[in-house]
């Protein structure tokens, strides 16, 4: 086969797997459709719970109580389809890749779509009553909270975003490392800088309140020491790492 089959081999294939990857979110929100309201109200407990009593929701514009609880089904979709997701693109590169490369990807895979769902049920039922806690608690005399309900589904989907990607540093230290980018030693005396970059990333993208940030930035302290266990004990039995590194 020559090269330019290969290629073209090659792009046939992602169409087939990005083909696969839209159907399999496709099939799960058609079948979220119908419990779109039941989803958004889920999502928005936290909030709801924290607000005053009478204090409730608003919808600002006429296509609002239509899309958002339609995002909301897109956004579940993709959480519970990427497993499937994730399968598709090892699937993709896995046949590029040596056997040990191979055997280091596999669970690195499976390792991020945990610690992602991870950080996005720590930011729904830890950080959110807090969050929402410290907000509504924050509000001056005679000043009803009532929050749009896309303004709401704003919110947390950065907040999701925020934590998934924190809880996923473990995962970037062992890469980094296998790819001989930084040693285990350099992230050892790098600890202090990262710390503070943690408080400074949690100040950053949380809400202002010293509780939400402390939340975002220990955890991130805590898997960044995972990852340097974990990368330490990945050189120890593959030595072509460590040679790298």
């Amino acid at each position: 086969m020559s090269s330019k089959e290969e290629f073209f081999g090659h792009l046939l294939e992602l169409r087939n797997r990005l083909l696969k990857i839209i159907a399999g979110m496709l099939v799960v929100m058609l079948a979220l459709v119908p419990f779109a309201n039941d989803i958004y109200q889920f999502l928005a407990t936290p909030l709801l719970q924290a607000l005053p009593e009478g204090g409730q929701m608003i919808a600002t514009e006429v296509t609002t109580p239509f899309f958002v609880p339609l995002k909301v089904v897109m956004l579940t979709a993709f959480i519970i389809s990427s497993p499937f997701t994730l399968y598709q693109i090892w699937a993709f590169i896995a046949p590029g890749l040596y056997s040990n490369e191979r055997h280091l990807v596999a669970p690195l895979v499976m390792t991020s779509v945990f610690l992602f769902l991870c950080g996005i049920a720590f930011a729904y039922f830890l950080v959110f009553p807090v969050v929402f806690a410290f907000i509504t608690s924050t509000a001056p005399e005679g000043v009803a909270v009532m929050t749009d309900i896309g303004k709401y589904l704003d919110f947390a989907i950065g907040l999701f975003i925020a934590f998934s990607l924190a809880f996923e540093t473990p995962v970037a230290v062992v890469l980094m490392v296998a790819a001989g980018m930084v040693s285990v030693v350099a992230l050892k005396q790098a600890r202090a800088y990262v710390i503070v970059g943690a408080f400074v990333v949690g100040a950053i993208i949380t809400p202002p309140d010293i509780i939400s940030q402390f939340m975002l930035a220990i955890p991130m302290w805590m898997l960044y020491e995972i990852g340097i266990v974990v990368a330490g004990a990945i050189q120890q039995k593959n030595p072509h790492y460590e040679q790298q590194s």
